[in-house]
């Protein structure tokens, strides 16, 4: 009989923060894959867990994935642990987890801490819809991709979740700046740790804070969505600078018919349908 995949969430910084189920199953386990064995083996250490540890990471991912499947199809239960928080969020767990469903063994997922969770619920944003976004893509080796993420988040109307190094946390917050515009923002540091900070602010006074202080500890930044009046307010002025054959053309290009084209261009301008054909025949 196979063995089964175990999901354990740890940590994030408060080691009282993990939970009794999980303890209980790094126990019994047979193997614990962890993202990094020389960080992991204080938090086994601590718990007096004696459990056989590989390593599990994203350099040795796909490789490693395969061993473990095999070793899970032969009837070993393995634990999958990260540095900190909950396995497979912004980490290379979800591609064993691909494994495993491809190789009908059975996953679990025991839940616990988790940052971008901590975060929000500390942020005093809004948390009925939010969008998480973990780390952007390496500035250097995929600039593109980061600079279409970004235009993307300027649209978003839920409360948006970035994950950053301290390091790095002055130039990501000047590039959201630069093109999110000014927003409500909150920025947590060292969460459950003894220098915990959830600081609410703007981008530009964060700007101005974190140049003059250098930030320490690994940090989630959390936005203010873009009101939807202010898309609104867009959307209208971008109509205003259109024709009204223009602005059946981008609908008609969307691959609607051309009643419903004229239904929308009437509902976007405020005018009725009869002004729209109207107008097409005066153009």
């Amino acid at each position: 009989m196979a063995g089964k995949l175990y999901l354990c969430a740890t940590p994030i910084g408060n080691l009282d923060d993990i939970t009794l189920r999980v303890l209980r199953t790094l126990r019994e386990v047979d193997l614990i894959a962890a993202e990094d064995t020389r960080h992991s083996i204080k938090l086994l250490n601590h718990f007096e867990i004696k459990t056989p540890m590989t390593s599990y990471h994203e350099y040795n991912k796909e490789e490693k994935a395969r061993y473990l499947v095999g070793r899970l199809k032969a009837g070993s239960d393995v634990a999958l642990i990260t540095d900190a928080g909950t396995p497979g969020i912004s980490d290379p767990g979800e591609e064993l987890v691909r494994q495993c469903y491809e190789a009908g063994v059975e996953v679990t997922s025991l839940p616990g801490p988790s940052a971008c969770i901590t975060a929000l619920t500390l942020s005093g944003l809004s948390t009925r819809r939010f969008c998480f976004e973990a780390f952007l893509p390496n500035e250097k080796s995929h600039k593109k991709e980061r600079m279409r993420i970004l235009r993307e988040l300027a649209a978003e109307t839920r409360t948006i979740i970035v994950y950053e190094a301290p390091h790095r946390l002055v130039k990501t917050l000047k590039e959201l700046y630069e093109t999110l515009g000014e927003r409500r923002i909150t920025v947590c540091r060292e969460l459950t740790k003894k220098h915990e900070e959830a600081c609410q602010t703007t981008f530009e006074k964060a700007l101005d804070h974190y140049e003059a202080e250098e930030p320490k500890g690994e940090c989630v930044i959390v936005i203010d969505g873009k009101a939807p009046e202010e898309i609104k307010k867009e959307e209208i002025k971008a109509w205003e600078q259109m024709s009204i054959e223009e602005h059946l053309g981008y609908y008609l290009s969307r691959g609607q018919s051309k009643k419903e084209a004229m239904k929308a261009v009437a509902r976007d301008r405020g005018i009725s349908k009869r002004e729209v054909y109207q107008q097409l025949l005066t153009e």
